[in-house]
């Protein structure tokens, strides 16, 4: 805000009197208080009960006045702000610090350098700030065990994180796996139902993101099932308390993929590159790691850790002879999430 040249009032959602002042809905009173100001920010937007209501009037009332409500409660945000603005607001997602963003910071060797730590700890904007390894360890261990379950658990009568948490552990050890919802189920005592809600506020609070199975031709492809992965690596190994080196881990085909899948979503996403992403796989194990689809135009991605080599799948070449198929590697991965 300190870089914008305009005349401003920023407000702080979490303060008794922001609330007050705009729960109150007073026009007069907004109009007094906005006088002279081109731009309101409010932080932590949420908060302030009906604040969606608060923005309408604004916005109608006061046409001139640009508005920026922000939240760190995705869900809350949505909830509140959504209805009332339907027309009136552009949405922008904050992920953590992608590499598109990275690389006005970084040169091409330095971000070499730095990719494995980038799988072990991510880029939450804090941990990529921190120089000290055990100060990213802490901060990722604060984050999960305080910040990161908070905004889920106010919901729908959630007493009990435990259940959170463990779900989250059992998504960490499957992560870009097929899971089962009954198996989920069956392990954590709880409902199919309870699990399928639990994993849809944890996609609305932007810790897991569902990938959906891709099937146009073939009977033998896998459609009812979904892949999990977490927008961040470091939240990932934080809930499994692993930060092992890289040579020490066997999990780092996983780490490679969730990294390449999570950077892409965030380099479309913020590209507005509306594509529609997917994996494959047939019930006889052929698969591809990532497939994206936009105006019917299908590209395939195969995302390779060592210097294995990848071929395109028979099934999927014969399905879908005009698609388009590249392994993402070491050599080239930057080509593919900048």
């Amino acid at each position: 805000m300190e870089e914008i040249n305009l005349p401003y009032l920023w407000l702080n959602g979490d303060l008794p009197d922001t609330q007050d002042f705009l729960s109150e809905r007073n026009l007069g009173k907004f109009k007094s208080i906005l006088a002279g100001k081109e731009l309101l920010v409010i932080d932590e937007a949420q908060i302030v009960p009906k604040i969606g209501l608060a923005l309408k009037i604004i916005v109608d009332e006061i046409p001139t006045l640009k508005i920026i409500a922000s939240g760190s409660s995705a869900f809350d945000l949505s909830n509140n702000l959504g209805e009332p603005l339907v027309g009136r607001a552009h949405w922008h997602e904050m992920f953590p610090v992608s590499q598109e963003e990275i690389s006005f910071h970084e040169n091409y060797l330095e971000t070499r350098r730095n990719l494995e730590e980038r799988l072990i700890y991510g880029c939450y904007p804090e941990v990529y700030l921190l120089q000290n390894i055990d100060d990213k360890e802490n901060y990722l261990r604060e984050l999960v065990s305080s910040y990161l379950l908070k905004d889920i658990i106010r919901f729908d009568g959630i007493r009990n994180s435990s259940k959170v948490f463990n779900l989250l552990k059992l998504m960490a050890f499957q992560m870009g796996k097929e899971v089962s919802l009954l198996e989920l189920a069956k392990q954590l005592e709880m409902s199919n139902h309870t699990v399928e809600k639990y994993l849809y506020l944890l996609e609305k609070v932007y810790v897991l993101q569902q990938i959906k199975g891709f099937c146009k031709n073939l009977k033998k492809e896998i459609t009812k099932s979904s892949r999990w992965y977490f927008w961040d690596n470091g939240v990932r190994n934080a809930i499994i308390g692993d930060f092992r080196n890289i040579s020490f881990r066997n999990d780092v085909g996983e780490l490679w993929e969730n990294y390449l899948m999570m950077e892409r979503l965030k380099k479309n996403k913020y590209e507005r590159n509306y594509k529609e992403t997917y994996f494959w796989r047939t019930y006889d194990q052929q698969e591809i790691d990532c497939i994206e689809i936009k105006n019917q135009e299908i590209e395939a991605f195969e995302f390779k850790w060592g210097n294995k080599k990848a071929n395109i799948p028979k099934a999927f070449a014969a399905a879908y002879p005009e698609a388009k198929f590249t392994v993402v590697s070491k050599e080239n991965y930057l080509d593919f999430i900048q």
